[in-house]
């Protein structure tokens, strides 16, 4: 009779490893415990409303918290926590959005610029040396203001801007990796450049690239609260955490409900990743490994 195989054993080890390490530490379990909470938020937010997000109600305007309202109403009399869930679903598929078009196209530019080298790695380089001169949030800022106002031309200038610091990476982690032996050997038994790239070079980069895109989720939904705060991202009457705190702040000293919550999900979101990024960070580490008892 064959023994059954335990599930642990079945799950590669390397993945096992990553696993034990973020659970050792208590901030990374927290933040990955937040971001699970969100994503079902925003996947069960038409089941989970208490009221229509964008119904109209103007007798029951800034209306303060209460039982048939928890966070109270906005300045048209719109459910605040019934916004701020389906907030959560408009910032978390900015959030995706972004960070996938930039990871992908940051890391394939990298891969390219560092294994060919030549001319090729000069014009993508200096194309990200251009752009890395300027403040991230400010040349968004710009793109945005010359695409005009929308949520699409936010995701499209937050795209353009963030790609360089994924093709910088991985460019440093190619640059290493193309030398080693195994891909010396692949050379030597007829391997095309494009099986190399893909096979042997790009899973060299994986690491810092997954690292970079957790902590990249953070500072994507920050820059589209702010594009959105100033007129250019979320238009009314779309639920989006930073046009929120837009149309709230004129009502500061009346009903500070109105840019209290829906700074605080931003506040708690950015900082869940960010807490998630360091545990990913150190537990794919290598040199974060446990020290050998003597």
């Amino acid at each position: 009779m064959e023994r059954a195989i335990p599930a642990r054993e079945k799950v590669s080890p390397y993945i096992l490893e990553v696993v034990d390490g973020l659970k050792e530490n208590r901030l990374a379990v927290v933040g990955l415990a937040i971001v699970v909470s969100l994503v079902l938020m925003a996947i069960l937010a038409p089941f989970i409303v208490p009221h229509d997000p964008i119904e109209l109600h103007l007798d029951l305007r800034l209306l303060s918290p209460s039982w048939q309202y928890p966070l109270g109403t906005d300045d048209l009399g719109r459910c605040i926590l019934s916004r701020l869930i389906y907030g959560t679903r408009v910032s978390l598929q900015v959030g995706v959005m972004v960070v996938g078009i930039t990871a992908i196209s940051g890391s394939l530019l990298g891969l390219t610029a560092g294994y060919l080298g030549g001319i090729i790695d000069e014009i993508i380089m200096r194309i990200v040396d251009v752009l890395l001169a300027f403040p991230g949030l400010i040349l968004a800022l710009v793109i945005a203001g010359l695409l005009g106002p929308g949520l699409f031309n936010v995701m499209l200038a937050l795209s353009v801007v963030g790609w360089t610091r994924y093709a910088r990476v991985v460019r440093g982690c190619v640059l290493s990796a193309k030398e080693r032996g195994f891909v010396e050997a692949a050379r030597a038994i007829g391997s095309s450049n494009f099986y190399i790239m893909f096979r042997h070079v790009l899973p060299e980069a994986l690491s810092p690239v997954i690292v970079m895109s957790t902590l990249g989720m953070g500072w994507t939904i920050l820059s589209a609260a702010a594009l959105s705060f100033l007129g250019l991202g979320a238009q009314p009457p779309m639920p989006e955490w930073g046009s929120m705190l837009n149309s709230g702040r004129a009502f500061l000293r009346v009903a500070p409900h109105l840019i209290t919550f829906p700074g605080l999900a931003i506040m708690v979101t950015v900082l869940a990743f960010n807490f998630l990024g360091d545990g990913l960070r150190d537990a794919l580490d290598p040199r974060q490994k446990k020290r050998v008892e003597i």
